[in-house]
């Protein structure tokens, strides 16, 4: 399977799993129900797409591969982070969180506009006008053409 996660660059960029090519990073963090029963779906060695966001040059930056699948997110139980969720119980806990290691670095960003103007991503949700989640499936050939899009930049 494939999936497109967005993170903002400063919390966690193509970069830093570019720095630590051989350990794993954890996604954590994601608050939205619907993209969290997407991340529990990952399977082991699905790729993901690192997308770029709320930031100056947005767009797709390079693929990481989940190495360790949903586990209940450390975030939500530590009163001192902002993922903090004082609701989520340690016996039944609401959020998830998956290990990605590094796989690429795109030469260039793939710009959002890129993707909106191809007419074979029109049904992929990134570019669904009302679509913020942080967490997306991608089918095989919307990754096909996204990453026929990255070598050419």
């Amino acid at each position: 399977m494939y999936w497109l996660y967005k993170t903002e660059p400063e919390e966690c960029s193509i970069d830093d799993f570019a720095s630590t090519p051989d350990k794993a990073i954890i996604w954590e963090g994601v608050r939205n129900y619907q993209a969290r029963n997407f991340l529990r779906a990952a399977t082991l060695d699905d790729l993901v797409l690192i997308y770029h966001s709320s930031c100056k040059l947005i767009g797709l930056a390079g693929i990481a591969r989940v190495v360790k699948t949903a586990y209940p997110d450390p975030s939500q139980f530590n009163p001192g982070s902002i993922y903090f969720d004082g609701k989520s119980k340690t016996e039944q806990p609401r959020w998830s969180a998956v290990d990605l290691v590094f796989v690429e670095k795109f030469p260039a960003l793939v710009p959002l506009d890129k993707l909106k103007r191809s007419s074979k991503l029109e049904q992929l949700a990134l570019v669904q006008k009302g679509s913020r989640l942080s967490v997306m499936p991608v089918q095989p050939d919307e990754w096909q053409v996204m990453l026929a899009m990255a070598k050419q930049e």
